[in-house]
């Protein structure tokens, strides 16, 4: 597979959510900033190697081939993010892209090493499942900060965007994986949150409620 291949592979993965459920060109065009003809060019390579299947107004979808592609794609790049910031000492908003050239290294060997070295993590630093060599992984249990009711509390599991502006965003208000976080009050006019986390209270957009996955305490 060429580096576009794989990237395309792992885009489609992403969008049908890791079940393998077909996605549009055009969503996919847009995920891959580009024209929705270089698309069909693209999946038309795919088809003929046996990656993804393609049915007319029914969208695009990976083969089984496929989806061992791209879990052993998700696999590396979630272990080199660990890599990262466990011995590089990089922040959690500035391993993705680097991560996502890491993750084309072809050698399988390297990749269990570093496997080992970092003692078989589960989640990589944004608090995303690590697949196992075979594929396989235990998917968590979380909810967005969103739909959790008022009086729950929950630990800090993940995120939901992990771009960097919003991952600078918790590292100023000092919210990190592991913290746990109560809902003290929402407000109905814009679905803001007044939460509270370490011992103070935050108020914090729909928006940054819709980007913190949580794993219900109590």
């Amino acid at each position: 597979m060429t580096l576009s291949e794989e990237d395309y592979i792992k885009a489609i993965y992403h969008l049908g959510k890791g079940e393998n459920t077909a996605v549009s060109t055009n969503a996919i065009a847009e995920q891959m900033a580009t024209k929705p003809s270089s698309v069909t060019d693209m999946i038309k390579k795919l088809s003929e190697k046996g990656v993804a299947n393609y049915r007319k107004y029914k969208g695009v979808s990976l083969t089984e081939y496929g989806q061992k592609i791209a879990l052993t794609l998700v696999r590396k790049h979630r272990l080199w993010e660990v890599f990262l910031v466990n011995e590089l000492d990089f922040s959690w908003d500035e391993v993705h892209e680097v991560a996502e050239q890491l993750e084309h290294i072809k050698s399988e060997k390297l990749v269990d090493r570093l496997d080992k070295l970092l003692g078989y993590p589960q989640v990589d630093p944004h608090g995303d499942p690590i697949p196992s060599k075979e594929g396989e992984f235990k998917k968590a249990v979380k909810k967005l900060l969103n739909d959790i009711p008022i009086g729950t509390s929950g630990i800090c599991v993940g995120v939901k965007d992990s771009s960097a502006p919003f991952l600078k965003f918790l590292d100023k208000n000092n919210i990190a994986l592991g913290d746990t976080i109560s809902i003290v009050d929402k407000e109905e006019f814009d679905g803001s949150f007044m939460i509270r986390i370490k011992d103070h209270d935050l108020h914090i957009s729909h928006q940054i409620a819709n980007n913190l996955y949580l794993k219900i305490t109590e």
